[in-house]
């Protein structure tokens, strides 16, 4: 079975909510800085911590460029 890019649905909300996920997860990204606190993420099928300090460098590293 072959599946559809959420870009193509026919329904406007679905295909804005890649976006939206996209914008939430930055929040989630600075609020972490902000406070001081690690996220938690899903990669590769596994569920994978990432401290505050990583996302300080991570960030300083995409704002440069």
């Amino acid at each position: 079975m072959k599946t559809k890019d959420i870009s193509e649905a026919k329904d406007k909300d679905l295909r804005a909510s890649m976006a939206a996920l996209q914008r939430a997860a930055l929040v989630a990204r600075k609020t972490a800085i902000q406070t001081d606190t690690g996220i938690v993420i899903h990669r590769k099928g596994q569920l994978v911590r990432i401290p505050a300090s990583e996302l300080r460098e991570s960030t300083v590293v995409r704002e440069e460029s």
